[in-house]
């Protein structure tokens, strides 16, 4: 691939959208060559003495070669290929290639409600702007496919590509998610069983020391690999199978509340309509009504 960078116009529409894409580009930086390198607009060029502050996120993949990063919050680390760089507005940050090696870099910039919400809820954050996933074919395809739509402005294309940031935070998210897995040596056989094993106990009300009993773990750690692995522990994940089949028994049949709480393990109806309501915003009977009509 060749050398390419874009800055783009962005309209109200495209503001609106809730995402949307300020500029992206990839670079091939030679052995020892200026970097950045020139043509980029004054509010982003920047020298390693002063670093710079930048109004947008930017995501920055390094493909091969390595490097350094430091920014306000993160002392000078060390930058290996397959990393990945998150720059924030208003974050003063500096980074290079190491001049003996080079590196290949494509990054994307964006601003929105939405990437605002995403650091809010801290899926990302300043305190940690550099995440190793290794090289990965699906984040150049990103990557390449999001420069390829830059080049032509096609009408529409602006939430288009920023549904594609969307689906890079994602991966690089769940690829950080499974080294931290493998650090902990938490076993996705093991979880997938587990799952398993939930989804067969929807009618009953199996207890999940026993479910790890089964398993050969102890519950303390089961509850944690369990929540690590999914987000959501055990107890919840199997009453949100009950729910989502009690949803099914509302809408295909004439079944008594009473019966489908019995038949899904629940100790009372009136527990169960108020686990319902609490999940769903509906009581059962409500439900039922609701989904018919449609």
């Amino acid at each position: 691939m060749s050398n390419y960078f874009k800055y783009l116009p962005v309209s109200d529409h495209d503001i609106n959208w809730g995402l949307h894409v300020l500029n992206a580009g990839y670079n091939r930086i030679s052995k020892a060559a200026n970097y950045p390198p020139a043509g980029h607009p004054s509010g982003h060029y920047f020298n390693w003495d002063k670093g710079r502050i930048l109004d947008e996120y930017q995501l920055i993949y390094i493909s091969k070669g390595t490097g350094i990063f430091e920014s306000a919050h993160c002392k000078q680390l060390h930058i290996n290929e397959g990393a990945v760089i998150l720059l924030f507005p208003g974050e003063w940050h500096r980074f290079k290639p190491d001049p003996e090696t080079g590196w290949d870099e494509y990054w994307v910039g964006f601003k929105g409600d939405i990437i605002s919400n995403i650091a809010k809820k801290n899926f990302i954050s300043p305190h940690l702007p550099l995440l190793q996933v290794g090289l990965s074919d699906q984040l150049i395809d990103l990557f390449s496919a999001i420069l390829e739509k830059t080049k032509t402005e096609q009408p529409g294309y602006q939430p288009l590509i920023s549904g594609m940031i969307l689906h890079l935070l994602g991966e690089v998210y769940a690829k950080t998610k499974l080294q931290a897995l493998e650090k902990e040596d938490i076993s996705e056989i093991l979880i997938n069983k587990a799952r398993i094993l939930l989804r067969e106990s929807v009618h009953t009300n199996i207890a999940i020391e026993k479910l790890a009993e089964e398993l050969h773990v102890s519950y303390s750690w089961f509850r944690k690999a369990f929540k690590t692995f999914t987000g959501i522990a055990p107890h919840q994940y199997l009453l949100q199978l009950k729910i989502e089949k009690a949803k099914t028994l509302l809408s295909d049949s004439t079944k008594p509340i009473k019966e489908i709480a019995f038949e899904l393990g629940f100790e009372s109806s009136f527990y169960f309509s108020r686990i319902f309501k609490n999940k769903t915003s509906y009581a059962p009977d409500t439900y039922r009504k609701l989904v018919r009509k449609l």
